[in-house]
């Protein structure tokens, strides 16, 4: 995955589309950065370099919220637009109906019931979904299937 980033990275810089390069730049930081995080610096692993991408998506979706509710419109079309780049390296976002259909499995399994078990359940359905879709909107399905 990081050879693939870099070699589009580096067809880029060739085409001379700004846009993609740097936001492949920026990429290619966040998983040099946390290559060398910890004890000791290692090789991420395929799925670790997804997180830190699917990581960095959220932060320009987040940025591009709050520069369009501050009015600041072209830096919002451009958080968008990095955004776009970036998804392009995800798998698919599950549908609201798939992540229901996974989380009820993964409470089904795993026996959960009650807002008291959401952590574990939380776990079970985070392992289910196996980075396909937003945190948040599996927690949302978690707490709602939860309190039934």
């Amino acid at each position: 995955m990081k050879a693939r980033l870099e070699t589009d990275l580096r067809a880029a810089m060739k085409a001379r589309d700004e846009l993609v390069t740097s936001t492949l730049r920026m990429a290619l930081t966040a998983v040099k950065a946390a290559e060398v995080s910890g004890k000791a610096a290692r090789e991420l692993t395929d799925d670790e370099v997804l997180g830190v991408l699917t990581k960095e998506a959220k932060k320009r979706r987040e940025a591009a919220a709050a520069f369009a509710d501050a009015g600041r419109d072209a830096l919002a079309t451009k958080e968008r637009a990095e955004e776009e780049v970036l998804s392009g390296y995800l798998p698919a976002q599950l549908s609201d109906e798939e992540i229901a259909e996974l989380v009820a499995g993964a409470l089904a399994a795993g026996g959960f019931s009650g807002k008291q078990s959401m952590g574990p359940a939380m776990k079970a359905a985070q392992a289910a979904v196996a980075g396909r879709a937003e945190g948040g909107r599996v927690a949302a399905e978690v707490r709602r299937q939860l309190s039934v």
